[in-house]
């Protein structure tokens, strides 16, 4: 008897996995998304037991195609908590909108102390930012950008100042760029037409 129910659980523990794997398999395509680690530090709580230690991960993710994403969690291990963050990431990922290697428009945001200021950039001018702004750049595949961290030296908030300053882009629309073009040119051809 006691071994059908060790045999039933096994089985359980099987298929479980089996399901894992699965699920792994329809999501998206891990080879394409990078994951680069942020920041690791060693937090403790303190409790009526004495102190708990655990280990907090940042970590930041990205195909290089416009998509990122960042987040923060904490583990008994590095592994742990490394592996929690980037499976957190992963699920909260963004998308950039991106024209010619470079962000549509300038921007700003801010994240308790910290702030940013993002600038687009023509074309082979590169990343110029620091931190953990300029991660989160490379992984979304920004090319060309000017970046400016003001405030706090947090890495933390100065990445979900960056996050929210990415989230805040809006992609130019077609339409919108012919109606900015069309007053200018008007404007010009009734400068010829009065013969200024």
């Amino acid at each position: 008897m006691g071994r059908g129910a060790a045999d039933c659980n096994f089985n359980a523990i099987g298929m479980m996995n089996n399901r894992r794997q699965q699920r792994s398999r329809t999501g998206a395509p891990a080879d394409d998304v990078q994951e680069r680690v942020l920041e690791i530090a060693r937090v403790t709580r303190v409790t009526a037991g004495g102190k708990r230690m655990r280990f907090r991960a940042a970590v930041v993710v990205g195909d290089g195609k416009g998509r990122v994403g960042f987040a923060v969690e904490k583990g008994i291990d590095v592994s742990l908590a490394v592996s929690k963050a980037t499976t957190k990431a992963r699920k909260h990922m963004i998308t950039v909108p991106l024209v010619f290697g470079t962000i549509p428009h300038a921007t700003a945001a801010k994240f308790g102390a910290a702030r940013i200021l993002l600038k687009p950039a023509p074309t082979g001018t590169g990343i110029k930012a620091g931190g953990a702004a300029r991660v989160l750049f490379e992984l979304a595949g920004i090319q060309d950008i000017v970046g400016k961290l003001l405030g706090s030296s947090n890495k933390i908030n100065n990445a979900r100042a960056t996050m929210e300053a990415l989230q805040s882009l809006r992609a130019s629309s077609p339409a919108r760029n012919k109606e900015v073009s069309a007053p200018a040119a008007s404007e010009s051809e009734s400068k010829v037409s009065n013969g200024i």
